[in-house]
């Protein structure tokens, strides 16, 4: 990226030039079509500057602009995507990455610039990132498994197939959890296969199923396949949770949430609760994946991102070296700050 310091040193301000219409562009590439105040007020821009910067975009045949709103052009599409490196490199992000992953001593980081908490695009973009992080590992036979939330939602969501049909199957990785369709673990393999061009496998039992009733479930084909499966996952995404968060999820009385917090819980992954050192403190128990299992999984992707869910980050990431993280770049900064500080 020498270039791009040659031509700062000439025209300073071309970073935040380069930084605003890439926004745009970005912006419009996930919520097209999209009208002008709309855009204005999304990103907070004043609308008389995204009139002007919609002009220039639309000139250079970037951005179709009709009755209906802004629509990137095929042109936009390719420039958008030739610029996302250069946009990553004025942003600081591979430094970045590179810190992280030292700091947490994992296989590889991928940052989204920006905070997911912010804006929805960042969330898309890690979305984004994780699918074709996965589809980069991906062989044949593989057996993908993958957790619920709204995260792991989102990465389905960007899958889109490629007309590639490939002999691999996905499962959830853990019972259902909680009671929105579109989180459930169930409904996310199965939009995610279909992006990827392969089959999958659904598990019908809840995450908190009693061992007795479990184990008259087990008694059913179906499902004793899947448990088989599950056991046999040699590729992972989840996403990473917070203690108090998912102790809420998981319907835990506040007396024991304020005992877990009180022991200084900040994760959980799986029903066991963690500290900021990967250390357990509680295991809550539950159906699916087991912890012993996912410390020998050798291809991780963990997602998560929004300062908050530093500490978090940090202790999953302890349990597995293999991990892949994807994250945001608010969520980078406060771990690396929260490590100086340590």
């Amino acid at each position: 990226m020498r270039d791009i310091e040659i031509i700062k040193k000439i025209v300073p301000e071309i970073d935040e030039v380069i930084q605003k219409r890439y926004t745009l562009l970005k912006f419009i590439s996930y919520n097209q079509p999209i009208g002008r105040r709309t855009l204005s007020t999304k990103l907070s821009l004043k609308e008389r500057n995204v009139r002007d910067e919609v002009e220039i975009l639309r000139k250079q045949n970037l951005l179709k602009v009709d009755n209906m709103g802004m629509n990137i052009t095929c042109e936009g599409k390719k420039v958008l995507d030739e610029l996302n490196d250069i946009y990553i490199y004025l942003k600081g992000i591979p430094k970045l990455e590179e810190e992280l992953r030292d700091a947490l001593n994992i296989k590889g980081v991928i940052i989204a610039p920006g905070n997911c908490k912010e804006s929805d695009i960042i969330t898309k973009e890690m979305g984004n990132i994780t699918f074709r992080a996965l589809k980069e590992t991906l062989q044949n036979g593989d057996i993908i498994g993958i957790t619920g939330g709204s995260t792991m939602a989102k990465v389905a969501e960007q899958g889109v197939f490629d007309n590639i049909k490939r002999d691999i199957v996905v499962i959830p990785a853990r019972g259902g959890l909680g009671k929105d369709l579109n989180t459930q673990s169930n409904s996310i393999a199965a939009k995610l296969s279909e992006g990827l061009g392969g089959s999958y496998r659904l598990l019908y039992i809840p995450d908190n199923l009693e061992k007795e009733a479990l184990d008259y479930m087990l008694k059913n084909e179906e499902i004793n396949e899947s448990i088989n499966l599950i056991e046999n996952i040699n590729t992972l995404l989840f996403g990473i949770g917070r203690a108090d968060t998912m102790a809420k999820r998981r319907n835990l009385n506040q007396e024991k949430i304020d005992s877990l917090l009180d022991k200084g819980s900040v994760a959980e992954a799986f029903g066991h609760f963690f500290n900021i050192d990967g250390e357990e403190i509680w295991e809550y128990k539950t159906i699916g994946l087991s912890l012993k299992r996912f410390k020998k999984i050798e291809n991780l992707i963990g997602v998560a991102g929004g300062e908050e869910k530093a500490e978090a980050i940090m202790a999953i990431s302890s349990l597995n070296t293999n991990m892949i993280l994807v994250t945001d770049e608010s969520a980078a900064k406060r771990i690396l700050k929260i490590r100086r500080n340590y």
